[in-house]
């Protein structure tokens, strides 16, 4: 999934930062999209996402428990 790959590759990004991204890959992704797929990967378990300043968020992958 190229959402965890990069945030394995960039580390932590905003909300925005990760949408660049992605738009950069796939032209025809929308943010409604990657909230989506965000929620999903949240629900798995996979990835954090935190409230950051005006509106942001914070999408960073979890640790894997060993």
């Amino acid at each position: 999934m190229k959402v965890v790959e990069f945030l394995q590759s960039k580390g932590a990004l905003t909300d925005e930062e990760l949408f660049d991204l992605l738009r950069e890959a796939y032209e025809d992704v929308g943010f409604g999209e990657l909230n989506r797929v965000l929620l999903k990967l949240e629900i798995e378990g996979r990835i954090r996402v935190s409230s950051s300043v005006r509106g942001k968020r914070r999408v960073e992958l979890r640790e894997k428990k060993e």
